[in-house]
């Protein structure tokens, strides 16, 4: 999408697909006040809520309901946003949709001597996320709180629904802000000695650069950590239950997500393909995956099977790789076990959780188990909150401290950034020209990432990607 195209008016359906009690079409531009009056048939008072009748090009009505104008640049995008909020059938918002792009182009088809509303540009669909875009453009919200705007509506637990709040609410840009307002006070300090050679000052002790530095560096740490916590509470962990056939993958599943998902029988090979379910553990979101049996097959659907098996296990965050507690110390199997084992893929090595199950069939089993395996019954439950919080941990969750913001894995990855160059600039300090320009470089690569966060310094190829991922309307 072009630049240039943002000066377009816009409208969408703002609402979800489907029925509903109340569905509302939102348009938003320059100049649509004409435009409210044409399709309402009055004018419109500012931030008033005026029930009235949406018109048709002949002036019968469409649907009856709300009208809300806001005039810029008083609104969510800065721009005129126009709402009209009707009944939620489908077909009545498609009508009304339409009949906004109608008015719209009928005003340029006669604005050459017949216009009635001659200053009206082009009205077109909206593109995914192009309110919240243009509301980031208009400096409505920073590019942090406008991605919490889509985490918030994405949000699967109330702790990362929470979270979101506050990021949109603009708590985690203020953290952002003042770690930047921080490197602003120290580099311009760097700047100022750099500019000024012949000041024959020892710049390190007179600013108190090194204090300065560490206590930035501390509040990047800081913030880094906490990051952490909120990307994992809003993309959740990938959590993939792998092992050989019958060893309970599937009653796992069941059992962790609290309803029948998955068919469990004792004929070996019946799940044939992934079955997925997504449980909060603590509000962190846990993506939990059953896979097909691990074993040399023979029939072609359970080889597909076993493959996509290997393929889940590649990309997983953490594997729970199930042991037959009834099972150990038989020779197939065991030999089974160490097979599997030596095809882990290289990236999940440490990532690997190893749960015995079936302890309901074997109670003393618990003492055999080595400090690094824990022992579970799928049947009865016992050992599943163990497990939960094993999960947890290797995850990197803490406890999720007071006003946790949401965050993203670009956030983090941003915020690991800035701290590299803070480490870098920490071993620029000697005394000397050269190493004070490397000090210098190093603040600003920093700042550079931390502006990243909120937008200050964004391509327009990332922000493509970013609200090309919202829902239209939004």
């Amino acid at each position: 999408m072009s630049l240039a195209r943002f000066d377009d008016p816009i409208a969408a359906i703002a609402t979800a697909s489907g029925r509903g009690a109340v569905g509302i079409v939102r348009l938003s531009g320059t100049g649509l006040a004409p435009l409210a009056t044409v399709l309402c048939g009055r004018a419109l008072e500012p931030r008033v809520a005026t029930y009235c009748a949406f018109l048709d090009a002949a002036g019968a009505p469409i649907d009856r309901g709300l009208a809300i104008f806001f005039p810029a640049p008083h609104s969510y995008t800065g721009e005129d946003v126009l709402e009209l909020q009707a009944h939620g059938g489908a077909v009545v918002l498609q009508l009304l949709l339409a009949r906004c792009l109608e008015a719209a182009a009928a005003a340029i088809d006669m604005s050459t001597g017949r216009a009635h509303l001659p200053h009206l540009p082009h009205l077109r669909i909206a593109e995914p996320g192009e309110f919240t875009r243009r509301a980031y453009l208009n400096d409505k919200l920073d590019l942090a709180q406008a991605e919490a705007v889509a985490d918030l509506i994405d949000a699967s637990t109330e702790a990362a629904a929470r979270s979101a709040a506050r990021s949109l609410d603009g708590a985690f840009s203020r953290e952002i802000d003042e770690l930047v307002a921080e490197l602003v006070d120290l580099r311009m300090l760097v700047e100022a000695t750099l500019d000024f050679p012949e000041e024959e000052i020892d710049f390190l002790k007179a600013a108190d650069a090194l204090g300065r530095l560490g206590r930035a560096r501390a509040a990047v740490a800081s913030v880094l950590d906490r990051a952490r916590q909120g990307a994992l509470l809003r993309d959740g962990m990938r959590v993939v239950l792998a092992g050989q056939p019958n060893v309970g993958k599937s009653s796992l599943l069941n059992a962790l997500a609290g309803a029948e998902l998955a068919i469990v029988t004792a004929t070996p090979g019946t799940t044939r393909d992934k079955v997925g379910q997504t449980i909060q553990i603590e509000g962190v979101p846990v993506h939990v995956v059953d896979t097909a049996g691990l074993r040399e097959a023979t029939e072609e659907v359970e080889r597909i099977g076993i493959a996509r098996s290997w393929g889940e296990i590649e990309g997983a965050d953490i594997v729970v790789f199930l042991h037959d507690l009834t099972r150990i110390g038989q020779a197939p199997y065991d030999a089974a076990e160490r097979e599997i084992a030596a095809r882990w893929p290289e990236r999940q090595q440490g990532r690997v959780l190893h749960v015995f199950n079936k302890l309901d069939a074997i109670p003393s089993a618990c003492t055999i188990i080595d400090a690094g395996g824990i022992t579970v019954s799928a049947t009865t439950g016992a050992g599943l909150d163990a497990l939960r919080r094993r999960l947890l941990e290797l995850a990197g969750w803490q406890a999720a401290p007071e006003g946790l913001c949401i965050a993203r894995a670009r956030h983090v990855h941003a915020l690991q950034r800035a701290a590299g160059h803070l480490t870098l600039a920490a071993g620029h300090t000697d005394a000397g020209d050269t190493a004070l320009e490397l000090f210098a470089e190093e603040l600003r690569l920093a700042h550079d990432a931390l502006g990243e966060i909120t937008g200050s310094f964004t391509s327009d190829d990332l922000l493509g990607v970013i609200f090309g991922r919202f829902c239209i309307g939004k």
